[in-house]
């Protein structure tokens, strides 16, 4: 994918109505400090797009990034952050829940796990969550660089066994430092969710 032109668009807090898009989205959801911002930087090219940030859980509003007029990159609030109140934490799962629902053309849920730890309750329940709601998400397997070489496929394979993932997905390692995964992430959303004229 060549970025040719990148612009948030949409911004949908908690009493927003969910846009009616004609445009393909594929969303990236992710625990609060799992490094979502600078994926979605990385994807896009730019520095700071998606505000990354020193405190976790500053998306609250899901965010649509146009790409190109061709697709919507959609950022959903970050979960598991603990100094957010129970209520707001409802909230923003009511929030996503209203999107994975709602969503005409969404094609895409990328759930993105820190691959130097186990996957924690909350990856996990958002994993079951995310299936219940009739999407098989695409692991994006973060922080990639802050592993030795060596320890790589025994940690992609501790990430499987604690999703419990169902046979088949995928689990992409990603490293925002590097950018390693990025052409593979634009790949699979180009060949499988995009309808690219051949």
């Amino acid at each position: 994918m060549v970025i040719k032109n990148v612009e948030l668009e949409i911004v949908c807090g908690i009493t927003s109505r969910l846009p009616d898009t004609e445009l393909t989205e594929v969303a990236f959801a992710g625990k609060s400090n799992v490094g979502k911002s600078s994926l979605i930087n990385a994807l896009m090219n730019r520095k700071s797009l998606a505000r990354t940030s020193a405190t976790p859980g500053k998306t609250q509003t899901i965010n649509f990034y146009n790409i190109n007029k061709e697709m919507y990159l959609v950022d959903l609030p970050g979960y598991g952050y603990a100094r957010v109140s129970v209520k707001e934490k409802e909230q923003w799962g009511k929030l996503i829940e209203r999107y994975l629902h709602g969503s005409k053309q969404l094609k895409a849920v990328f759930l993105l796990i820190d691959l130097r730890h186990e996957p924690s309750a909350n990856d996990r329940m958002m994993y079951d969550w995310i299936v219940h709601q009739g999407y098989n998400p695409i692991i994006i397997a973060t922080k990639l660089d802050k592993l030795k070489r060596s320890q790589i496929q025994k940690h992609v394979k501790m990430v499987k066994q604690g999703l419990n993932l169902v046979p088949g997905t995928k689990v992409i390692p990603f490293s925002s430092v590097t950018k390693q995964g990025r052409d593979e992430i634009w790949e699979l959303i180009e060949t499988e969710f995009l309808n690219t004229e051949e």
